[in-house]
């Protein structure tokens, strides 16, 4: 039992090592968590229905051929077995593709990694927040608060209860609806109930029915503008506009970097143990966000947010069936870091040839998971994307490369590819599992791994700042997430900065002492 202890203990910190090596940082979470060997990525197999980057990517072939979907049996007996555009073996050996492996280097990053600003040790959790919530922005909502109220009951009538809303009340309101995140509670107004869920230390700060109302009337922008009024978007773009300048100005990422769609429909510990019929009766989001996030520290740098249907340029109804559609989304979240030699990590939706190939002309270099149901997998070779009848031994991998980009296929319990130009074919990686020991792979496979499970650990501790409300409006929808993404970024800030040397608040004192601060509360110190 102490010799497994210890073999045990020296592959996690091998695993460390390498990860290490993959310039991961783990002190910027707060928390020490699970490592990285317990990722999906390790233990997914080819009948995987995760919905997440490996959920279609380890593909076995079918044991009998009368068990294939009809038209892709028919593709086979017809000699197109592989994938709609990929390459048989002789287009593709036109095409320039070959298994001659050469090594790849990327160049060496060119900016600087880190908080663009330095704050004092005495800055207070509000500081923080303030870098991307700051006081001319709820100014804003103050005013467009209360000029909607105005409009409002000009046309349906005055209400009596109305007061003008003031900047400290618009802080105090946010604080409330905060606070559902540190307390995980579903309405905001159990605040004030007798149940478990009751706060009477901040309930105290603003009665219900003012709550409501400034609740009723809340708006980021009361009218719709004159220029662009087909846009869904409008009543929240402003302030989206506003969040993704302050999210580029106050922080630089690293040169490895994920596009993706972040965990934000719930916490997890909740889905786990709510029942059926309460999943059922939640309402299905109306629109999708993508990020482009640092994988070193989890600070989201850019975001993406389309709506699922409307009339308007930013609907996805107007996309959905255009295969281009996640290739957009990766250009506009990467619009801003051309001729950086960044790494980007892409999901097998947005993985394609033609958008790498595009991103290497801007010094934008990529490694990303393939899948052949999921992958517009034009311009690629078929014999790298069909399985072989016989199962290869695990660990093992095939590559093959056109100029600098390598088509990768890599056996563990099931076929994952991947396509890259940013790590050379001729390196070796390796993966560590406490109970497989270690599963040779190319060095981008390796890669990968280490900095999904960063991602997949930042969703974690990121679903501890999930705020619980649930408005109707989609707009409010979004903002509410955006505020959620921002005190993540707040606390990374945090966690970078002398203040933390001076108070060490966990993830849950940060939330619980920003909420305090809006209110204006005396006593703002976190309760242990």
């Amino acid at each position: 039992m102490a010799e497994c202890g210890r073999k045990a203990l020296s592959l996690l910190e091998a695993a460390r090592s390498r990860y290490e090596s993959l310039q991961i940082s783990d002190d910027v979470f707060g928390e020490s968590g699970d490592d990285s060997s317990d990722n999906l990525f390790y233990s997914t197999s080819g009948e995987s229905d995760s919905d997440h980057y490996i959920a279609e990517a380890g593909e076995e072939e079918q044991p009998h051929q009368q068990n294939q979907h009809p038209q892709r049996r028919a593709e086979k007996e017809s000699g197109h077995s592989g994938p709609p555009g990929s390459l048989s073996q002789s287009q593709a050996e036109e095409e320039g593709w070959t298994e001659e492996l050469q090594d790849v280097t990327v160049p060496p990053y060119k900016e600087t990694y880190g908080p663009a600003q330095k704050m004092p040790d005495s800055a207070s959790v509000l500081d923080f927040f303030q870098l991307f919530v700051p006081d001319n922005c709820i100014q804003n909502m103050v005013t467009q608060t209360n000029m909607y109220a105005k409009k409002f009951q000009e046309r349906f009538g005055s209400d009596e209860g109305w007061r003008p809303v003031t900047a400290q009340e618009m802080k105090a309101f946010l604080g409330f609806v905060i606070s559902t995140s540190v307390h995980r509670c579903e309405s905001v107004l159990s605040i004030w109930s007798s149940g478990f869920f009751s706060n009477r230390s901040i309930a105290l700060k603003m009665s219900q029915s003012r709550f409501e109302k400034i609740l009723k009337y809340f708006h980021i922008v009361a009218f719709r503008p004159s220029q662009g009024s087909n846009q869904g978007l409008y009543k929240i773009q402003p302030f989206l506009d506003s969040l993704q300048q302050s999210f580029s100005c106050t922080f630089r990422p690293s040169q490895t970097q994920v596009l993706h769609e972040p965990l934000i429909d719930e916490d997890p510990v909740f889905i786990t143990t709510c029942t059926e019929r309460e999943l059922r009766k939640r309402k299905k989001r109306k629109f999708s966000l993508w990020v482009r996030q640092c994988t070193s520290t989890g600070f989201i740098c850019q975001i993406s947010v389309h709506l699922k249907e409307g009339q308007g340029t930013d609907a996805l109804s107007a996309l959905k069936n255009k295969p281009q559609l996640h290739s957009l989304v990766a250009k506009q979240l990467c619009q801003n870091i051309s001729g950086k030699n960044t790494i980007i990590f892409t999901g097998p939706s947005i993985t394609n040839l033609s958008l790498f190939t595009e991103f290497s002309k801007q010094d934008i270099f990529c490694c990303g998971l393939l899948s052949t149901r999921k992958s517009d997998c034009t311009g690629l070779p078929q014999s790298m994307l069909v399985c072989t009848s016989t199962s290869p031994q695990r660990g093992q991998s095939r590559v093959m490369m056109k100029g600098g980009m390598s088509l990768i296929s890599w056996y563990n319990k099931g076929h994952f590819r991947f396509l890259t130009n940013a790590y050379s074919p001729t390196k070796q990686g390796m993966i560590i599992k406490r109970k497989s020991g270690e599963i040779p792979c190319p060095l981008a496979v390796e890669a990968f791994a280490a900095h999904l499970s960063y991602i997949c650990k930042y969703d974690d501790k990121y679903s501890k700042y999930f705020i619980f409300h649930k408005p109707n409006k989609t707009w409010q929808q979004v903002f509410w997430l955006s505020i959620s993404i921002a005190i993540n970024n707040a606390y990374i800030l945090y966690k970078m900065s002398d203040a933390y040397s001076a108070k060490r608040y966990s993830r849950a004192q940060f939330g619980e002492r920003l909420v305090r601060e809006l209110l204006d509360l005396d006593d703002c110190s976190p309760t242990q």
